[in-house]
């Protein structure tokens, strides 16, 4: 029940973000019935339903291929909605501020983005000279023109109407049609009237309305704006992580392991997007750094072994001194944890669940992460470090940096997590920081030091804005030394 509730939040906050969407960047900018309203109208409906069928294909059953399909127009789409999105409520700010910007040059500068015709001088009921429909006023010879203008006009239903659309290209605030249907509207009606030359002169034909202009410029802005962002963070996780290195003293530390290297990496999530070319450079990336041990530290895959065991194969090329070690992460459980620590066992990781493993000077531990406790496999501390002996130092692998608290407990000296992947896309640091101890970087919690890894892939769309992937080497230091 509460996940249909959330289903429907979601599915209705999408939508009314897509009305947004079309309103400004379509409805704003393009004329009813043209190619590029109906391109746009349509274009509104297929990629929200693109981006769901990427969310919810893999879950279902959906076969690998069409998962492949749906998920690179799908969840770019998701990253050009957020940044689209906030490019447009800036453009928000600007644009009232553009209006009266060109409403005060237009004041300013007469016949600026419209055209001055005279004003037909007629002779009323009463024969007084005004503005109507009756005939020429007389005036006294020598003063009667020579000759009259004739000027293009509407009839009498027509000209009140187009001064009704003057004054609302003039006036912000009375608009209430579309710029297209205004355009239209503005258009003069044939007919010759008969004008005195002396007569003077009002606005009758209003050049490109001011509202249309902006909405073009700010939507353009706003468009290239978004799609940059998305672009350069796609650019960025497809370019592969790059190398951060830390230095953690330990005070436990034997003067033996100073200098120990551990390459830690996490949240490679294999998948749809990122394949094996993409594990093929984490590897290299790792092997580059010529590490001590390495650290893979939950979220390797979003699929079953049967259709991403083939892009996990590079993993056995990982080469360090001490070898490379596993623990689950959340998503290792939406796609078959079991069969995922077998396969990583056979390609040369050592899995930890809830174990403990001697390295010279410390001891390397690992738990299961906290979604295993849906199979009656989660974290167990008690099992993987109740009985050590406490004057060694302590290293403890731990996909989410929320069990910190349990690690404080049992005397671990470094953490080393991974999760929460910095954010990916800024602002989603903010809402990570709500839900993480520390979301990126080293942190100290009483005599426990927590390391948070930004991880090396990404998750949903291939994007990283804020966030860049990384995988790092701690440098362990003794203070002995």
């Amino acid at each position: 029940m509460v996940f249909a509730l959330v289903g429907l939040v979601v599915l209705a906050l999408l939508g009314a973000v897509h009305r947004y969407l079309w309103r400004r960047f379509v409805g704003d900018t393009t004329a009813p019935g043209s190619p590029l309203r109906r391109a746009g109208t349509v274009a509104a409906f297929v990629l929200p339903l693109l981006s769901i069928g990427a969310m919810t294909s893999g879950r279902v059953g959906a076969p690998f291929w069409l998962q492949q399909v749906l998920a690179w127009p799908g969840f770019l789409w998701l990253a050009c909605l957020l940044y689209l999105t906030l490019a447009l409520l800036v453009g928000e700010v600007v644009r009232p501020v553009l209006l009266r910007v060109l409403a005060r040059r237009d004041g300013a500068t007469p016949g600026a983005g419209a055209r001055a015709v005279p004003e037909p001088a007629t002779v009323g009921p009463a024969g007084e000279s005004g503005t109507g429909t009756g005939a020429p006023a007389d005036v006294p010879d020598g003063t009667r023109p020579r000759t009259e203008e004739l000027v293009p006009s509407h009839s009498a239903g027509a000209s009140a109407r187009s001064e009704a659309v003057v004054r609302t290209a003039t006036d912000p605030a009375t608009d209430s049609v579309t710029e297209p249907e205004r355009e239209r509207e503005a258009e003069p009606a044939a007919g010759p009237v008969a004008t005195s030359a002396t007569a003077p002169a009002t606005t009758l034909a209003p050049g490109p309305s001011r509202r249309l202009f902006v909405s073009r410029v700010v939507g353009g802005a706003a468009a290239a704006a978004g799609l940059a962002t998305v672009g350069y963070g796609t650019y960025g996780v497809l370019r592969g992580p790059s190398v951060r290195r830390i230095t953690v003293p330990l005070a436990k530390l034997p003067r033996a392991a100073h200098g120990f290297r551990i390459a830690v990496v996490s949240d490679i999530h294999i998948g749809p997007i990122l394949g094996r070319a993409h594990t093929r450079r984490i590897v290299d990336t790792i092997n580059a750094t010529s590490p001590d041990l390495v650290a893979v530290v939950g979220d390797l895959v979003d699929g079953s072994v049967a259709d991403l065991g083939s892009a996990a194969e590079p993993l056995s090329a990982l080469r360090a001194r001490h070898g490379s070690f596993f623990v689950t992460g959340n998503h290792e459980y939406f796609s078959g944890a079991g069969q995922w620590v077998d396969h990583v066992r056979e390609l040369g990781l050592h899995p930890l669940e809830n174990a403990r493993v001697e390295i010279e000077g410390f001891d390397l531990a690992g738990v299961n992460d906290i979604a295993g406790e849906t199979e009656g496999q989660g974290p167990d501390f008690g099992r993987a470090l109740g009985d050590r002996d406490r004057g060694r130092a302590a290293v403890l692998l731990a996909h989410q940096p929320v069990v910190i608290h349990d690690a404080v407990e049992h005397g671990v000296d470094l953490q080393l997590s991974g999760h929460t992947h910095g954010g990916q896309l800024w602002p989603g640091n903010l809402l990570a920081e709500l839900a993480n101890p520390t979301v990126a970087g080293l942190e100290r919690y009483g005599d426990t030091q927590l390391f948070v890894s930004r991880g090396a892939g990404a998750w949903g769309p291939p994007v990283r804005v804020g966030a860049p992937s990384d995988i790092t080497v701690v440098e362990l230091a003794s203070r002995q030394a």
